[in-house]
């Protein structure tokens, strides 16, 4: 395939965005295919789709990373980006957003506004694309457009408009009537042809075509005043008219079909080139230069070059894929470039135009076009890429969903082990919705978007970087304390022959709160020489890292030497620190020891609807409510949790509230374990001990 550049009026760019199952890639399928950009029809079932090509979407089928075409229609190059429904791979999503000038949202017609597409509307809005709707599988069973169509309304506004009314539904479904022209289109022999108007759809389509008008009349005085006053509005006065409105954003028309069955898909094509913006339409993009002034560049082929890194693949045999959409100007291969964001030059390699998983070689990327260059040093994603240090330029950085399920991972194997560091950088060079930290208890977590998330990233680096990872529960990060004072004697002596080991000493043991561990001496008379004092801080400070309860660090409390005794020759450093060790240990047990657990501070967000199973669902995480807000249309729910209840809980959170609900947590302070759970915890540590001697 060779591909010719078009002009800037000439190119659209879609992302398409939709809840998981609403038949996205098979429309993009169909799409490409009816305008003759694909040969052959894929399926997702079949795992054939020509967008969907990892293995992991074959096995799952379902898209789980955005995939990039194109088709050409009557002069116009639509560049289509597909993205993932599932809400583990919302990043995907977001990427999608930041390469194109317009959404195409979809609906399953025979479901309800599920969490996925109001995540669709909501990042169209935010990022203020225009959009049209597609109401898909409008011949499935159960199928209802109509009710769809006002669902749709009831749900994001009445700038939700109509554009088509569809005939029939379910089996019966067989076409749609375009409103804006009043004519009806019924699909025969793969073709929708022209159909005299159902009568019995008179009322309806007078009534939609009402509420199309209604909407589109904002962009035009003269058209508002028209239809104010009940006066005739012309076909051209009214397709001028939602022209400006869509482009505006102050209408979203909806179109009906079905992808499957190649019903109303050309004339989404229609739609999407006649009444989406180009590049030139939209206007200038603001960015920043490089004094922090904040300026307006157009979007130009004879601009200066800006382009926005919005996704990079990290590939074992490719090496990096870094993802661009041109902004301004235009990007010439095997050159040089700047990448603004990070202050450093980049060597650009050969460019590439993305056909799903095929790539075709070009020598210049022009402004408005999506394509990719391999083999960038520094470049990630989010970055601004310019032609040189003098004349350059940044945007804003994406803004990514915060990741919050978390897993402990450790290598399979000890051929994993060498790998697994590496792999895991490299991945995340791909991810920027995943994160891996090291935890207080030594693990290496995982956080993620959720349990799909982390299965795919562990298939991902197996199959990518040969490192394959088991995951489990993290282990909470108890600390062990004490609450009563003491004083604890730790003597030990051992005669081998020759110099043997001899230390003795009395310790001071007492609460120290918020003092973390602190070690002090108070020796009178040289029973215990000062130079053994630094074995001594050794052994206590060592024994309370292991902890005496439950394996957990013992902290905030106070050890002071006061007392002892020493051989002349037996006496070392190690003796004593041996011996501090063991009356920190025993001394604790006297001590009144306590667990204590990290309680964190959480704030949820969710639709209101679902606040009653939330508080019901904290309380059983031992939870307490702190106060409720309201903001951005959603409640916000503030609470301490103990950090055991959630680290599974961004995957229930997601299934109480159908997708709707996230949370962030922080560390707030730590608390006594209850009872009857520290006694499981140090129940399970003395078995692990027993265990590991028996080996």
């Amino acid at each position: 395939m060779t591909t010719k550049s078009v002009d800037l009026l000439h190119l659209r760019s879609v992302v398409i965005a939709a809840h998981a199952g609403a038949g996205k890639t098979t429309l993009a399928e169909r799409l490409l295919f009816d305008a003759g950009s694909i040969t052959r029809l894929g399926r997702v079932d079949d795992g054939t789709a020509s967008l969907d090509y990892e293995p992991e979407e074959q096995k799952r089928k379902q898209s789980l990373t955005l995939a990039v075409s194109s088709l050409d229609h009557e002069g116009t190059r639509v560049q289509l980006v597909d993205t993932p429904g599932y809400a583990d791979f919302a990043a995907e999503v977001v990427e999608g957003f930041a390469a194109t000038d317009a959404a195409l949202l979809l609906m399953d017609a025979t479901g309800h506004v599920e969490a996925g597409l109001e995540s669709a509307v909501a990042q169209a809005r935010s990022s203020g694309r225009p959009a049209l709707f597609f109401i898909n599988k409008c011949d499935r069973e159960n199928a209802n457009p109509g009710n769809a169509l006002d669902a749709l309304r009831t749900a994001f506004g009445q700038k939700i408009a109509p554009l088509h009314v569809a005939i029939g539904a379910a089996e019966s479904f067989s076409g749609y009537v375009d409103l804006l022209h009043q004519k009806a289109y019924q699909s025969q022999g793969g073709k929708d042809v022209e159909v005299p108007m159902p009568a019995n759809l008179a009322d309806e389509v007078a009534a939609r075509r009402d509420q199309l008008l209604e909407a589109a009349s904002e962009a035009d005085d003269d058209v508002m005043t028209k239809y104010l006053e009940g006066e005739a509005i012309t076909d051209a006065e009214f397709e001028s008219c939602l022209h400006k409105a869509v482009r505006s954003g102050l209408v979203a028309p909806v179109l009906v079909g079905s992808a499957s069955k190649d019903i109303g898909v050309r004339a989404l094509i229609e739609a999407i080139v006649h009444y989406l913006p180009s590049p030139v339409e939209l206007g200038d993009v603001v960015a920043t230069d490089s004094k922090g002034k904040e300026v307006k560049i157009a979007q130009d082929i004879d601009g200066p070059l800006m382009a926005r890194v919005f996704k990079t693949t990290a590939d074992p045999y490719v090496g990096r894929l870094t993802y661009l959409r041109i902004l301004s100007g235009t990007m010439q291969g095997q050159g040089q470039a700047w990448n603004a964001t990070r202050g450093e030059p980049e060597r650009l390699g050969q460019l590439l135009l993305l056909h799903g998983k095929e790539q075709e070689t070009v020598g210049t990327l022009h402004a408005g076009e999506i394509g990719a260059v391999a083999k960038l040093t520094v470049t990630a994603t989010g970055d601004t890429i310019c032609h040189a240090r003098e004349q350059s330029y940044t945007l804003p950085p994406l803004e990514f969903p915060i990741p919050t399920l978390q897993v402990a991972i450790e290598p399979q194997t000890k051929a994993d082990l060498d790998k697994m560091g590496s792999a895991l950088q490299r991945m995340l060079e791909e991810e920027p919705s995943a994160r891996v930290e090291r935890s207080e208890t030594g693990e290496q977590i995982l956080l993620s978007m959720g349990d799909a998330h982390v299965a795919v990233l562990g298939e991902r680096l197996k199959r990518k970087f040969g490192a394959a990872i088991v995951t489990k529960t993290p282990r909470v990060a108890y600390k062990e304390t004490i609450r009563g004072k003491t004083q604890s004697h730790g003597r030990y002596k051992k005669q081998t022959g020759g110099h043997g080991m001899f230390g003795d000493v009395w310790i001071e043991i007492e609460p120290n709160h918020g003092g973390g561990v602190e070690f002090a001496e108070h020796v009178v008379g040289g029973t215990v020489p000062k130079n053994f004092f630094p074995g001594v801080e050794k052994g206590v400070r060592e024994a309370a890292a292991e902890g005496v309860l439950a394996g957990y660090p013992l902290s905030d409390f106070k050890a002071t030497l006061y007392d002892g005794s020493f051989h002349a020759v037996d006496s070392n450093e190690l003796s004593f620190k041996i011996a501090a060790s063991m009356a920190l240990k025993q001394g604790v047990l006297d001590c009144k020891p306590a667990l204590m657990e990290p309680i964190m501070t959480v704030e949820i967000r969710i639709p209101e609807a679902y606040m009653g199973d939330v508080n019901r669902d904290l309380n059983g995480r031992r939870g307490r409510v702190l106060g409720m807000d309201t903001k951005d249309g959603m409640q916000v729910i503030t609470a301490t949790v103990p950090q055991a209840e959630l680290f599974s809980y961004a995957t229930e959170l997601r299934s109480l509230t159908g997708g709707r609900g996230t949370f962030k947590a922080t560390l707030d302070r730590y608390e006594d374990v209850p009872q009857h759970i520290a006694e499981k915890v140090i129940e399970a540590h003395k078995k692990a001990q027993e265990a590991a001697h028996k080996e």
